[in-house]
């Protein structure tokens, strides 16, 4: 075989090689887990029990659906427990993507709402968009259904004063290990995230889990006399970076995924 076609052989063969190589490596990237989430929350306000059940309709039947034929496989709707006595009552809805365009694509475009305008569904609703903290970049739902009438879930909302203070207490949840010291003591978090747009910036938000009432506060009772908080919390470097915290107290409402 002359030398020119051993030469041409032999890099054919090498690049038939790195093209399999490539080809591989573009199959698994396409199946591979996402490295990180979002997540959009969905706040509905509203009034009257005339409403709730006009919402919980339109949820049921229409908008959860469309949201399942989209591609959100695991959508969260949560009651606060303070909505009976509330004047303010709210609905919380709760989807997750690792795209951020496929979150903030129109949803319900080509629904119709059965309302009138003297009749609304809500008073208002808002969005927030956040993603995923670091240390938690997949959402984590509970996965026993027998327990899902009584189970709490823990909507918190840390606000900081300045955006370096912000980014501080992102430090402490990720490298300061609050993060690490919420799953030693099993708070079963959804989430931990950052806001990317809200109406109370800047701040953080998570979602925890408890089978009751009791538990959460066991919980809550045991991170506060851990000796790792206290130790981190009295840290310099981690001083006034909060200047409000919003907690929310709910349960998941009958048509929710989780």
């Amino acid at each position: 075989m002359p030398r020119q076609l051993i030469k041409f052989t032999q890099k054919y063969q090498q690049m038939k090689k790195t093209l399999f190589a490539l080809s591989i490596f573009i199959v698994s990237s396409l199946y591979a887990a996402p490295s990180m989430e979002y997540y959009k929350l969905i706040v509905y306000h509203f009034s009257t029990t005339a409403q709730e059940k006009k919402l919980d309709d339109f949820l049921t039947n229409q908008f959860i659906p469309a949201l399942h034929l989209k591609g959100f496989k695991q959508v969260g709707v949560f009651k606060p427990i303070t909505n009976d006595t509330a004047n303010d009552k709210q609905l919380i809805l709760l989807i997750n993507s690792a795209s951020l365009n496929k979150l903030i694509e129109p949803i319900q475009w080509n629904l119709k709402e059965e309302t009138s305008f003297n009749d609304p569904l809500y008073k208002r609703y808002e969005q927030i968009l956040l993603r995923a903290f670091k240390d938690m970049p997949l959402m984590k739902v509970p996965n026993d259904a027998s327990k899902k009438g009584e189970r709490i879930y823990e909507l918190r909302n840390y606000e900081s004063p300045t955006e370096e203070k912000y980014l501080n207490k992102v430090h402490m949840f990720n490298e300061g290990g609050e993060i690490t010291l919420f799953n030693e003591l099993q708070f079963n978090a959804v989430f931990y995230a950052d806001v990317l747009f809200g109406s109370k910036m800047p701040n953080l938000m998570y979602i925890t889990s408890f089978d009751n009432i009791e538990s959460r506060n066991q919980h809550w009772k045991a991170f506060a006399e851990s000796p790792t908080w206290k130790k981190l919390v009295a840290m310099p470097f981690y001083q006034n970076n909060m200047s409000a915290l919003h907690s929310q107290l709910m349960r998941s409402a009958p048509y929710s995924d989780y």
